[in-house]
């Protein structure tokens, strides 16, 4: 069977390359305005192809403006959660039998489905989590991607699976014992499904993340009990829109299921009930250990796939492209306002050109525009809810007391109608805390070098291992960073970001340490075995 051939969308890079800028800013504007047709609507549950209604709703509101009402959805609770379970549990012997081949055929259309509402899909994607246009088409075509490349990833292995035999011996024996010489036995290798996976996703990445998650669970013969954010960071409906696509592929009902409520009853019920079998989690580092150690306690057992975020570093060498340096370190320091995992939080500058370093960085900012992500000369959006932007202020306050504001450091507008701030650099001692807590901000530290190697135990000095980034024309240093650095994710002289832009198939986006589990990574060859267990089966004729 030949290797199918993968490709990744970049939407985007299309139309740039066809010289069709104009074209692709329409799209997304006329999106927008769809996308507002729908908004205020009461939206169910699902729960084995079901719509089902909650006695309380929960209000999704657009951080671009608190007055946008996205949507009504249901405030479920740990009944709606068992209720869910079994329905996986349910219809796990038919979906774990569905040939591996039928299951690639649908989530390909399924790729298909979500290129051909794109769009929409990213309009309301900016509405939710205030993502820039560019952002947000950018998180669909990776959700497109992990369609596809898991497919290929399940085609090509053969469904994980595969056969070996032992040969008839010559020789005869009385007993059997290790090793023993014996008759011919065919043996199949498979992989299969564990059961129930309960899919717990971030407002960060709603739509990307959570296709990732939920594709590779179900591709595998695993159901699926769907959990999109429900909280204060509220990204529900980009959540419905995926329960919708992959059954419009041909997701059985009961396969897959769509339940929206509070952590602590939907997902507190999700990580202890014994009828799931496994938990795929993309939070915090709080949340995913609250989780295990709950599961545990309650004296169940699970496989967990979890990613836990990052406080992830950038060194500067005194031989590093400045310029290179300075655009790649703002874009993964305060692009979407410095809410992702990935995100550059800690940058370490050679103290020789610290000066220099620090005037292009503030000037590179000071052209950044703030404002609403819908219009397309604004780079940094809002944040994403009242609870950040109090983090925010919080942060600055510590940061004020104990170090510098080099940039920022304020807040922009009306809080009643948006979470708007400064992105801030902020410099620091080592051991402040600050430097190894993880914030979601946009706010930086910085801290200057003479030895390198100090550097880099700097860069490793927290509990996260997720990204991390180089700027040095050094072999040496290079080949130094690259043995000795303590990340799954490692970029070195990237100038379109330091830390984050990984690509489905190019990259493996895995977190080291606290940042991840199991130490295989998304949109890579070893994710699809995580959600499966290996048996050997030997037949003797």
């Amino acid at each position: 069977m030949a290797k199918p051939r993968f490709y990744n969308e970049s939407t985007y890079e299309k139309f740039m390359k066809n010289g069709k800028e104009k074209e692709f800013d329409m799209s997304f504007d006329f999106a927008v305005e769809t996308a507002k047709r729908i908004f205020g609507a009461k939206h169910p549950m699902y729960i084995n192809g079901k719509a089902v209604y909650a006695e309380d709703v929960l209000v999704e509101k657009s951080p671009i403006d608190n007055s946008t009402i996205i949507g009504y959805f249901q405030k479920g609770t740990r009944d709606h959660a068992k209720q869910s379970i079994k329905a996986a549990q349910d219809t796990f012997p038919l979906w774990s039998n569905t040939d591996y081949k039928r299951r690639v055929e649908i989530f390909r259309k399924a790729a298909e489905i979500f290129v051909r509402d794109k769009f929409i899909l990213a309009a309301i994607l900016s509405f939710e989590n205030g993502k820039s246009r560019y952002e947000s088409i950018g998180e669909v075509d990776e959700a497109i991607d992990f369609l596809r490349y898991y497919s290929d990833e399940m085609e090509s292995n053969r469904g994980f699976i595969r056969k070996a035999s032992i040969e008839k011996s010559d020789i005869k024996v009385k007993l059997g014992f290790q090793g023993a010489p014996g008759s011919n036995e065919k043996v199949t290798i498979s992989m299969k499904p564990y059961g129930v996976f309960a899919v717990i996703s971030p407002f960060n990445f709603p739509v990307s993340i959570s296709t990732g998650m939920c594709v590779g669970a179900l591709i595998c013969g695993n159901t699926v009990v769907f959990k999109p954010s429900s909280s204060d960071n509220m990204t529900m409906l980009t959540g419905m829109k995926i329960y919708q696509m992959l059954t419009e592929a041909g997701v059985p009902p009961g396969a897959f299921n769509f339940v929206t409520g509070p952590g602590s009853e939907i997902g507190d019920e999700l990580a202890t009930n014994s009828g799931v079998s496994g938990v795929v989690f993309t939070g915090s580092r709080s949340t995913g250990i609250e989780m295990i150690s709950k599961n545990y306690a309650a004296g169940t057992q699970k496989v967990f796939v979890v990613e836990m975020g990052g406080k992830n570093p950038v060194i500067v060498a005194a031989s590093a492209d400045i310029g290179n340096a300075v655009t790649g370190i703002t874009s993964a320091a305060f692009g979407f306002a410095g809410q992702k995992c990935s995100a550059c939080s800690r940058i370490y500058v050679h103290e020789s050109i610290k000066e220099i370093f620090i005037s292009n960085m503030i000037e590179k900012i000071r052209g950044f525009k703030i404002g609403d992500p819908l219009s397309k000369e604004n780079y940094i959006g809002p944040l994403i809810s009242g609870s950040a932007y109090k983090r925010y202020i919080e942060s600055v306050d510590k940061a004020k007391s104990s170090g510098r504001i080099l940039y920022g450091g304020n807040v922009i507008g009306d809080a009643q109608r948006g979470y708007y701030v400064e992105p801030t650099i902020v410099e620091l001692r080592h051991d402040h805390e600050l430097v190894h807590k993880e914030l979601f901000l946009p706010l930086v530290t910085i801290e200057y070098f003479k030895d390198f190697s100090k550097a880099i135990d700097m860069a490793n000095d927290v509990e996260y291992g997720l990204t991390a980034g180089l700027y040095s024309k050094n072999r040496k240093e290079i080949n130094e960073f690259s043995r000795k650095i303590q990340a799954g994710v490692v970029y070195i002289n990237r100038p379109t970001s330091a830390t984050t832009g990984a690509i489905v198939g190019k990259h493996t986006f895995v977190g080291w340490k606290y940042s991840g589990l199991t130490g295989k990574g998304t949109g890579s060859k070893f994710y699809l075995q995580q959600f499966m267990r290996e048996q050997s089966i030997s037949i003797t004729k």
